[in-house]
């Protein structure tokens, strides 16, 4: 997939490793695609994305992925 970008002065500062990286969490933030698709989007492993995501306080977690853990614990740990 190739992406034409306008020649903006603006955006002279970025780098393409820069805006994958942005549009890889802003696609995962959104909801719009998985941590490993971000990932690899942004051409990082697994451990290196989820450092960014936390650095941008960007949550790795949704409701239903708690859930699915909470679930899993208790399985593992009844009450």
């Amino acid at each position: 997939m190739t992406i034409t970008l306008p020649d903006d002065p603006a955006l002279l500062d970025f780098s393409e490793a820069d805006l994958r990286l942005d549009l890889a969490c802003g696609l995962f933030a959104a909801g719009r695609i998985s941590r490993p698709v971000a990932a690899r989007l942004a051409g990082l492993d697994q451990k290196e994305m989820d450092r960014e995501l936390l650095h941008r306080k960007i949550s790795v977690f949704s409701e239903e992925s708690l859930d699915e853990d909470l679930a899993s614990l208790d399985t593992l740990f009844p009450a």
